[in-house]
């Protein structure tokens, strides 16, 4: 529990979502909610006076759009900003390009006032989540592109699995940008809402020159290729001879996600084993601990992101304190040292374990 309220600032031009959102998070002892904008100009002021912690943000606005209103917050005066977004098609490309200017989560946005109780765990828990991240981490400017690593020589019967939520985004590109072209099968569970995750997907196949794309349910996990868990559903892996595929399902929330990292990582280590290499990353709660426990049990090797470059250390911290991870290590060492265990000769643990 926060020593002090997480001060909040509601920018949406719906005065109605406006109170039911400010009453949302008023119920919570946690959350002090110190104003309400219906737009950016006035949002502006507001900020400037009462120093929000947190601010959460709609998109589609008069006078000022949400996107350009981030972009001028980033530069000038970082917060961090959740955002709220009708999830249409193109609030899905609006809240993708969020994520990429700086947002650090995306929810979608209650169609009326009576349904905005539907969003009270995720939006709560999110807003308190944020509270404090250092946004820093969260960028990918001034990085440019790295340059890609040499081709992996064996990259067949071998998975690479990652499990991200908040901040994951920025971190999962960081990591996709270094690969290299024929980097082993990669299976994604990024926490993100619908429709967002084929846009996100898209995305990343753009800027890495991999090829990103949301999962189908059975598609085949095969060198070069990266599939992204869908909003909505859980990603699973499953194996038919020698061939690994993607198995996409609906199903009740594990965690409080779906997708779930931890439902991804379990059905690595039952499909893959040996063969395959964890990555936990940036994120709240505790999702993808013990899944990640299960893979390195079942001969995987394991690795999670470090306290210092997590924009929130939730996910990788119950996960290290569970002894699920082989390494610790800082996000910007984790994609050399995935390239180096899938270069050795058998799994990618053959001879680097830590003892």
């Amino acid at each position: 529990m926060p020593a002090n309220p997480v001060k909040v600032l509601v920018v949406d031009d719906s005065a109605i979502l406006r109170k039911a959102l400010t009453r949302i998070l008023s119920a919570d002892p946690d959350i002090e909610v110190i104003g309400a904008a219906p737009d950016p100009f006035v949002a502006r002021d507001m900020i400037a006076a009462e120093k929000p912690d947190v601010i959460s943000l709609d998109i589609e606005m008069p006078r000022m759009d949400g996107i350009t209103f981030l972009r001028k917050l980033m530069r000038h005066y970082p917060i961090p900003v959740v955002i709220l977004s009708s999830l249409t098609p193109k609030g899905s490309e609006l809240a993708a390009e969020a994520l990429r200017a700086g947002a650090l989560a995306v929810l979608n946005k209650p169609r009326a006032a009576f349904s905005a109780s539907g969003i009270l765990e995720d939006y709560v828990n999110v807003i308190k989540s944020v509270a404090g991240a250092d946004l820093s981490k969260n960028t990918l400017s001034g990085q440019g592109k790295p340059k890609k690593a040499a081709p992996l020589a064996k990259t067949t019967n071998r998975v690479l699995a990652i499990g991200a939520s908040t901040g994951g985004t920025t971190a999962l590109e960081k990591i996709l940008l270094a690969m290299p072209p024929n980097l082993p099968g990669t299976v994604v569970t990024q926490h993100m809402p619908e429709r967002v995750t084929a846009t996100f997907a898209a995305r990343l196949a753009k800027e890495t020159g991999l090829d990103v794309m949301e999962a189908k349910d059975g598609d085949s996990v095969v060198p070069g290729r990266v599939l992204i868990a869908p909003g909505g559903k859980h990603l699973l892996l499953s194996r038919s001879g020698a061939r690994y595929q993607a198995t996409v399902k609906d199903g009740p929330r594990v965690n409080h996600h779906k997708p779930s990292v931890d439902v991804l990582f379990k059905s690595v280590a039952r499909a893959a084993g040996p063969n395959s290499l964890g990555v936990i990353l940036t994120g709240m709660g505790n999702d993808g601990a013990k899944g990640l426990l299960e893979m390195k049990e079942a001969g995987a090797y394991t690795i999670a992101q470090d306290e210092k470059s997590c924009v929130v250390f939730g996910m990788p911290k119950v996960a290290i304190e569970l002894g699920a991870a082989e390494e610790v290590l800082p996000l910007k060492e984790i994609p050399g040292r995935v390239i180096q265990l899938f270069s050795e000769s058998g799994s990618p643990h053959a001879g680097t374990r830590k003892k």
